[in-house]
């Protein structure tokens, strides 16, 4: 067997948890910080709540937000868009110019986008 490979084994590490329960086990390092244990730990405990570590649930609420506001944003601009073009559609049937097509379609679109 080849030595000096191994790391070296601790049998009365600590570990250490955020609720402040401690207890040792064998472990190659001489000390472990954990954020729940068994004495914490909402599955042992029965309590209903959520295990937030780094503010994890804050960051996925953050960005399910901003996809949600993306999301809007892009479903106005296609229905001002679409607004715009039956507007620019119908001043084309009415025969009018190309000047005024396009003026029709730019006013529709900020009527649209004013509204909401």
């Amino acid at each position: 067997m080849r030595k000096n490979i191994h790391p070296k084994w601790y049998p009365n590490a600590r570990v250490i948890c955020a609720c402040g329960n401690t207890w040792t086990v064998g472990a190659t390092v001489e000390e472990i910080r954990t954020d729940v244990c068994f004495k914490c730990h909402p599955f042992f405990t029965g309590e209903q709540r959520i295990v937030d570590t780094a503010g994890q649930v804050e960051r996925f609420m953050r960005r399910l937000e901003a996809r949600d506001q993306r999301l809007a944003a892009r479903k106005a601009q296609a229905e001002a868009q679409a607004a715009a073009e039956t507007a620019a559609r119908r001043a084309r049937r009415r025969g009018e110019s190309p000047e005024k097509v396009a003026d029709v379609a730019h006013q529709a679109t900020e009527s649209k986008t004013e509204s909401e």
